[in-house]
């Protein structure tokens, strides 16, 4: 697919320059808009473990390639990304001083899809059969105007405030009329496999600091436990414990490079007693140790700035 093909005539140059005047510095910048963070690197970052909560992500310049599960995903101005539920992948970015990468994540509303389901009226009933929590799929012209009047409106904090919300809720519904719909509205359903397992991972989000074994997941998510393992991969591409393992250390991470707590508390908050398996485990998914990790976030300015609102451990990039 050409520019062409997803943007409408000076909609592409637009939005560059909106970006660029309002992402002054490298990393995230939060915006008047609660969910809403733009996103700007003038160099390429290497492959690397991230965190990324329910959230659509276009990248306006630049290239960002994700990984997960043998899979590889393609986000940049022909393709936008969408995670239905919270995951831990690994992503990369393509991008240098000449051209920085320029993008605009924005969280999924959950009320705000319902409300939508409800107002719609479908000639055919929509398929609920999702079962991967990440997807990217081709961008056309419509959605990336509402993209490029959304940047318009954030440049005012009252436009924000009387606009926003009207275009993020068109912003979400030009995504139900994509072939992608089925997977956010899985996600959000209770009577089928990646409905049941988001309760598994908001409970997860809620609770990684106490003990959860997989029965109690399990039983959260109302399924039989071989079932729900074989469903938790299938959406999640890892085991629970594994997905409850990198919350823990996505976390802890957070809480020394934002909050300046040392590697041994920031252990104990997420959940592990011993400290040396933790180190152990922070350093076989980062490559380093916790201070060798924090020093290189922070020098880098890989750091995303936290929200009140958000309910999952983010880490982006």
């Amino acid at each position: 697919m050409s520019n062409l093909d997803c943007w409408s005539a000076h909609d592409r140059d637009r939005t560059i320059a909106l970006l660029s005047s309002q992402t002054p510095n490298e990393g995230f910048t939060l915006t008047a808009l609660e969910g809403v963070k733009l996103m700007r690197w003038n160099r390429a970052i290497p492959r690397s473990p991230v965190f990324y909560e329910p959230s659509i992500v276009f990248v306006c310049q630049g290239k960002k390639i994700g990984y997960l599960g043998g899979e590889v995903y393609q986000y940049n101005p022909q393709q936008f990304l969408i995670l239905s539920v919270p995951l831990p992948f690994e992503s990369e970015t393509i991008a240098s001083i000449e051209e920085p990468l320029l993008a605009i994540s924005i969280r999924i509303n959950l009320s705000m899809i319902s409300e939508l389901l409800l107002s719609v009226e479908h000639d055919t009933p929509m398929k609920i059969n999702g079962r991967s929590g990440i997807t990217s799929t081709p961008l056309d012209a419509r959605l990336s105007n509402a993209v490029v009047r959304l940047l318009e409106c954030l440049q005012s904090k009252a436009d924000a405030t009387v606009l926003g919300q009207s275009i993020i809720r068109e912003i979400h519904y030009r995504i139900l009329q994509t072939s992608q719909a089925s997977a956010i509205l899985a996600a959000h359903s209770t009577h089928n496999n990646m409905g049941k397992i988001s309760k598994a991972l908001r409970l997860i989000h809620a609770e990684y600091d106490k003990e959860l074994n997989v029965d109690k997941l399990a039983s959260e998510s109302t399924m039989s436990v071989p079932s729900f393992h074989a469903a938790f991969r299938d959406v999640t591409a890892t085991s629970p414990i594994q997905y409850l393992k990198m919350t823990r250390l996505h976390k802890a991470r957070l809480l020394m490079v934002q909050d300046g707590l040392s590697a041994t508390l920031a252990a104990n908050k997420v959940g592990y007693e011993s400290a040396s398996q933790f180190s152990r485990e922070f350093k076989r998914m980062f490559g380093k140790s916790p201070m060798e990790e924090v020093s290189a976030v922070r020098s880098a300015l890989i750091t995303t700035p936290s929200e009140s609102a958000a309910k999952y451990v983010t880490v982006e990039q």
